[in-house]
C-alpha cells in the first residue's frame, strides 16, 4: 500500500514541486497546506503516515505542529523539510520529529529518508550532520530560544512591532512583549539602548541564513 502523504509548505512553487517529485516516485501525496494550522487540522482528518512540514509557516511552524501531533498521539511521522540549520531542530529528531531535511538537498534526500523513516528510523540530511554544530557565541545564543521567540525574532526583523507581531500570532501585545524581553535576556544584549533588539539584528544580518 502507497505510503500517504500531507505537505505543508508557504512558498506555492516549493509545495508544488515536492508534491509533484513525490508522485512521480509513487509515494500518495492526499493533501498539502500553506500554514501551520492548515496543515495540523488536515493531518487531524486525514492521518496520514508521513507529515513533511515547512519549519516557518504562518500561524503555527512545522515544529509546533509535530509538538501538537505528539501531544494529541496522532501516529503521523513528521519530516521537517526547511533552509533552516538549527541546533534545536536536530535535538528534536526522534523526539517529536522523525527527519530533518533541508531544502538545499531536499530531493536528493527526501526520497531516501521517506523509506528509512517508513521502516521505523530517523533521518538527518547529510548537510546538516556536516555543518549543524555552530561555533559562535551568537548561534549557540540562538539556540536557547523558543519557537515563539524565534518567530517574533524574524518579525522584528521585518520592522513589525510588538502590536502588529501580537496581530500575526494571534497573542496579546503583553505577550509580546514578555518575550522581547525574554529574548534580550538569553543573547545577553545590551538594554540601555530602547531599540537594542533591532540594532543587534542589524549586526547580525545573516542570522537566519546560516
Amino acid at each position: 500500500m502507497s505510503t500517504t502523504i500531507i505537505i505543508a509548505d508557504d512558498h506555492p512553487l516549493l509545495l508544488n514541486g515536492t508534491k509533484e517529485f513525490l508522485e512521480k516516485k509513487w509515494f500518495k501525496v492526499i493533501d498539502t497546506a500553506t500554514d501551520g494550522n492548515t496543515a495540523y487540522n488536515k493531518i487531524i482528518n486525514h492521518k496520514p503516515d508521513i507529515a513533511i512540514l515547512d519549519f516557518d509557516m504562518p500561524k503555527l511552524n512545522g515544529l509546533e505542529v509535530a509538538q501538537e501531533i505528539q501531544r494529541n498521539q496522532i501516529q503521523t511521522k513528521v519530516i521537517i523539510l526547511t533552509l533552516h540549520k538549527q541546533e534545536s531542530l536536530l535535538n528534536e529528531v526522534g523526539k517529536t520529529i522523525h527527519g530533518y531535511i533541508t531544502k538545499d538537498s531536499a530531493l536528493e534526500e527526501l526520497e531516501q529518508c521517506l523509506e528509512i523513516i517508513k521502516k521505523g528510523h530517523t533521518y538527518i540530511g547529510k548537510k546538516l550532520k556536516s555543518s549543524i554544530h555552530f561555533d559562535s557565541r551568537t548561534n549557540t545564543s540562538i539556540d536557547q530560544l523558543t519557537a515563539t521567540e524565534i518567530k517574533i525574532l524574524k518579525y522584528l526583523e521585518k520592522n513589525l512591532n510588538s502590536t502588529q507581531i501580537a496581530e500575526e500570532l494571534f497573542i496579546s501585545k503583553r505577550t509580546v512583549e514578555k518575550h522581547r524581553s525574554n529574548i534580550i535576556k538569553k543573547l545577553e544584549i545590551d538594554t540601555t539602548n530602547q531599540n537594542a533588539l533591532f540594532v543587534w539584528l542589524k549586526q547580525n544580518p545573516n542570522i537566519f541564513n546560516t
